[in-house]
């Protein structure tokens, strides 16, 4: 990756550990009230909307907060939509005036269905989240970048295929995802289901570069060395509900993994909340048979979570983290002797 300027030192520098955090004096609550009292409300009339959502609020962050939370609540994700798009793209992905023409007209589609059905797809999502927050006169951004799921094929990353927000609270900037943040799509009928996880609002920056991974670089927000695009690719596979209990993760660094047998592996993340360790166990799976086992060693220390396990078998296994029926994160051990 390139280097960047002082200019944009500096912005790194004074953006470490821009998350949610940074707000524990701020109570939502009303924030969160507000947004579920205009439920109802259309997008027709986006600076009224604007309006109703955040004058009686007094703070930024309250204001985006009630934004962002009607948006998460009232927007449902068109992943049909997304499909369609997507093998467009793919397919003229050689023919620039095709494709050109193609994001033209899916571009007026996407935004009248938003408008009249208040269905759409992740850029759907980051537009209305940024222009209520421009029509309230908070600076939010839409970020456009690779999102990666338990259901992406890297393989296919050629293009980007996400987008999300960046927004400026008090002079420091804070990333969300909307999209990942409203709820959960049907793998099978691609059905909406709203189910709010608000482990994707203003996220701890290295956290959400686990499956985020912006064109611009400068919008990982990060104080460290900006990862390169492989390092995330090889990244483990982390769920939505690891956004609910997890606000970083920090071992095993890849998802495929080769070991020894009786190898101590060290598994370490940082939790959003303590948790009960009989929550805790992994479900490992060698091809022929399933398992869960629980760690040989659970070690809390505050909200810092170390586990360690061994293989006392060779092969290759899929591992995932769990906490009670929450899939965490995989990962792939190639255990030899």
């Amino acid at each position: 990756m390139k280097t960047f300027g002082l200019f944009i030192g500096i912005l790194m520098t004074i953006q470490v550990h821009a998350q949610l955090s940074d707000f524990e004096h701020i109570d939502f609550k009303k924030a969160d009230s507000i947004a579920l009292a205009h439920k109802k409300a259309n997008l027709k009339n986006l600076p009224e909307l604007a309006r109703n959502l955040t004058i009686n609020l007094d703070t930024e962050v309250e204001k985006f907060r009630a934004i962002y939370m009607w948006v998460c609540a009232n927007v449902a994700n068109d992943y049909r939509l997304y499909l369609k798009n997507k093998k467009k793209r793919e397919k003229f992905e050689n023919d620039s005036l095709k494709l050109d023409a193609w994001n033209e007209d899916f571009k007026k589609k996407l935004f009248s269905k938003l408008r009249k059905r208040k269905k759409t797809i992740c850029s759907g999502y980051a537009y209305l989240v940024s222009e209520l927050s421009r029509l309230s006169n908070i600076n939010c951004k839409m970020v456009n970048g690779f999102g990666r799921t338990s259901t992406t094929t890297i393989d296919n990353f050629n293009a980007p295929n996400h987008s999300w927000n960046a927004v400026n609270l008090n002079g420091k900037w804070y990333l969300s995802d909307p999209t990942w943040a409203s709820g959960i799509v049907h793998p099978f009928n691609y059905g909406f289901k709203f189910n709010y996880n608000n482990g994707l609002f203003l996220t701890n920056p290295e956290f959400f570069a686990m499956t985020h991974y912006p064109i611009e670089s400068k919008w990982m927000l990060l104080d460290t060395e900006i990862p390169s695009f492989q390092s995330f690719l090889e990244n483990p596979i982390m769920y939505g509900k690891a956004y609910k209990h997890l606000t970083a993760h920090h071992t095993p660094t890849k998802l495929n993994n080769t070991i020894k047998k009786n190898e101590t592996i060290v598994f370490k993340y940082e939790l959003l909340e303590p948790i009960d360790k009989n929550e805790i166990s992994f479900i490992s799976d060698n091809g022929f048979n399933t398992t869960t086992v629980k760690p040989s060693s659970i070690v809390m220390d505050n909200l810092s979570l170390t586990l360690e396990y061994k293989f006392d078998q060779t092969g290759y296994f899929d591992t995932h983290f769990v906490i009670g029926d929450d899939l965490i994160v995989s990962y792939t051990f190639k255990v030899e002797n």
